[in-house]
């Protein structure tokens, strides 16, 4: 699923202090993910983050993150090192992907001193300055799905096949 996440930030950047944005993005992600989730089914949410990677990582933010879920989390790379990663990326053959460079919302948004021990009371007294529910079901409502085959040779070898 593609999620427009453009209008999200713009409020975020609009609305917020810098040192909190990362966090916010991260949590309105979450919430995003948990509703086209419920809809699909799923029972939980897989995220890539990997403890102490970049400074939304943190244990402290990680925990206030989550908070906005409502689907449990699972990280199954949360003890790897970067080295690790790019191991397990190369064997399932998605590093060459991951490396591809694209402007994201952690590029172009991201502040020079991002928060690294964020405070649940602070991110939520900060979200009450968003339209939270309404960001939240436009992002959901303009989502794009995309399907994926999964060739035998690909699912042996654990790789996926976007087709159009």
């Amino acid at each position: 699923m593609l999620v427009p996440f453009g209008d999200v930030q713009r409020e975020i950047v609009a609305r917020t202090l810098r040192p909190l944005r990362v966090v916010l993005y991260r949590r309105f992600m979450l919430r995003i993910a948990s509703v086209l989730g419920q809809r699909i089914g799923a029972q939980v949410l897989v995220t890539g983050e990997s403890l102490g990677q970049v400074a939304s990582q943190t244990l402290e933010n990680m925990v206030v993150i989550e908070k906005a879920a409502a689907l449990p989390i699972f990280r199954p790379l949360a003890g790897m090192d970067k080295n690790e990663i790019v191991v397990e990326a190369r064997r399932l053959g998605t590093f060459e992907t991951s490396i591809l460079p694209d402007q994201d919302c952690c590029s172009l948004f991201v502040p020079s001193h991002p928060e690294t021990h964020a405070r649940l009371d602070a991110v939520i007294e900060t979200e009450a300055q968003l339209e939270v529910e309404a960001l939240v079901a436009a992002a959901v409502r303009r989502t794009e799905v995309v399907r994926c085959n999964f060739p035998p040779a690909a699912r042996e070898e654990g790789r996926a096949v976007v087709s159009d």
